[in-house]
């Protein structure tokens, strides 16, 4: 952690309705993969996710900074 601040993400992920955009086919199928103490964690979570639906090019997973969203003033 930063300076003792937690500095929370979400990874979580999805089949997507098409390649190049960001709307799930199925919003019930979401897999919240986990909220993260830092962006390491995060990352390497969302990377292992994201090699083990490799095959699906649908499927993507995301990292979502939720300290950004908690506290937009802090950066």
């Amino acid at each position: 952690m930063s300076d003792g601040k937690q500095l929370l993400h979400l990874v979580f992920g999805g089949e997507l309705e098409t390649l190049d955009g960001t709307e799930f086919r199925d919003l019930s199928k979401l897999d919240i993969v986990g909220i993260f103490p830092d962006y390491a964690s995060a990352r390497s979570a969302w990377k292992a996710k994201a090699q083990s639906t490799v095959d699906n090019a649908q499927m993507r997973y995301f990292v979502v900074h939720l300290h950004r969203l908690l506290d937009p003033a802090a950066t």
